[in-house]
C-alpha cells in the first residue's frame, strides 16, 4: 500500500523520504481510523502521536489534524518513525562519490533502506543525511547480514542506467566467505541450481527440481586449518545465493543464522559478536554515464581467527 513519495511539496525529514498511502472507498470515519485499521504495524496510539507532532501530511504538504475527516481518493504521506531505535555499533563508509555515483561500504547488520527496528540507521538514510542528497536511492540491494560494497544513484534521470547493469549482467560483482575447508572438492568450480523461496520460513529460499536459475563461480583463495576463504562470483542475482549454494555444497557460511538450519529469526535480537563472514568484495563495470571503468574494492575484511575462537 504504502510508496515512496514523489510529490515535490512533501520533503524529505532527517534523511527519510516520506511514504504515500492512496485512500480507498470505506467506512472510516476518521483519517486515524483507517490509518490504525489498515497499517496496524503502528499502533493508534503512535499514529495519534504522529499526526499530532505534524508527521501525516495531505498532498499539499498540510499537516493533517487528529479529528480530519477521513475522504477518499486523497493521498497521505507518512514519515517512518521508531523513537526506540535500537543501537548498531557499526556506520557505514563513502569509499567513492561524483555527481552521479555514490559508492559505499555498508557493515554487517545494517540494512540497505529503512526496515525492521532500523530506520535512522539504514544505510540510505545515513548517507541521505551524510551527502545532503535526498535523490539518493540503491541501485541494488546487499543482504543486511551481509558486509560491502552498495552502488547508489544521486540523480532519479540516472538510476535505470545503472540498474541496467544488473539486469543486463555487464556488472562484474567479486564475493568472498569464510567457511569450511573441504580439500575433496575440485577448485574451482561452477554451482547452478534452480531456487524458490522456502514454503516454511518465508525468509528463506531454498533448491528446488526444474531448470537452474542461478549461477555462481567458485574458488578456494587459501585455508587455514578447517577453514578456508572462498572467491564467489554470481552471474546471477537471486535472493541469499551465495548462502544456499554455499550450503548445498556443504559449505555453510560461517556466522549464517538462517543456513543450514535457522538459528536465529529476523526478528531475534542480533547477536553482533557473530556477524555473516560474507562480504561484497568489489565490483567493476563501465560507467553507462561516463564511458569510465569503474573498479571498487571494500575496505572491509571477513575474519577467520575470530569465528574459529568462537566455535
Amino acid at each position: 500500500m504504502a510508496r515512496p513519495a514523489r510529490n515535490p511539496l512533501i520533503p524529505t525529514r532527517d534523511g527519510v523520504s516520506p511514504s504515500c498511502v492512496a485512500l480507498p472507498v470505506g467506512p472510516w470515519a476518521t483519517v486515524l481510523d483507517f490509518l490504525t485499521e489498515r497499517l496496524p504495524t503502528v499502533s493508534r496510539e503512535d499514529w495519534a502521536q504522529r499526526i499530532a507532532q505534524g508527521l501525516v501530511l495531505d498532498e499539499h504538504g498540510r499537516a493533517v489534524p487528529g479529528d480530519h475527516p477521513y475522504r477518499h481518493g486523497q493521498r497521505l504521506y507518512y514519515y517512518r518513525n521508531r523513537p526506540q531505535e535500537p543501537d548498531l555499533p557499526v556506520q557505514a563508509r563513502v569509499v567513492f562519490e561524483d555527481a552521479h555515483l555514490l559508492v559505499a561500504d555498508k557493515p554487517h547488520f545494517m540494512p540497505v533502506t529503512p526496515s525492521g527496528p532500523y530506520v535512522q540507521q539504514s544505510l540510505l538514510v545515513q548517507l541521505k543525511r551524510l551527502s545532503g542528497c535526498e535523490d539518493l536511492s540503491p541501485i541494488h540491494r546487499i543482504d543486511r547480514e551481509t558486509a560491502g560494497l552498495v552502488l547508489l544513484s544521486k540523480r532519479p534521470q540516472d538510476r535505470n542506467a545503472y540498474q541496467a547493469l544488473f539486469r543486463d549482467k555487464t556488472i562484474h560483482k567479486v564475493y568472498q566467505a569464510v567457511a569450511a575447508y573441504r580439500p575433496d572438492m575440485p577448485w574451482p568450480l561452477v554451482h547452478t541450481s534452480r531456487m524458490a523461496e522456502d514454503s516454511q520460513h518465508f525468509f528463506k529460499m531454498r533448491e528446488v527440481p526444474g531448470e537452474p536459475n542461478s549461477e555462481t563461480r567458485i574458488r578456494l583463495l587459501h585455508h587455514e586449518g578447517h577453514q578456508a576463504l572462498y572467491q564467489l562470483e554470481p552471474v546471477t542475482g537471486k535472493r541469499h545465493q551465495l548462502r544456499v549454494h554455499m550450503n548445498a555444497l556443504g559449505l555453510h557460511i560461517e556466522g549464517d543464522q538462517f543456513y543450514p538450519q535457522v538459528l536465529r529469526g529476523p526478528d531475534e535480537t542480533e547477536d553482533f559478536k557473530r556477524p555473516l563472514q560474507l562480504l561484497a568484495q568489489a565490483v567493476a563495470f563501465t560507467d553507462p554515464l561516463t564511458g569510465e571503468h569503474r573498479c571498487f574494492e571494500s575496505r572491509l575484511q571477513l575474519s577467520m581467527r575470530a569465528h574459529q575462537q568462537n566455535t
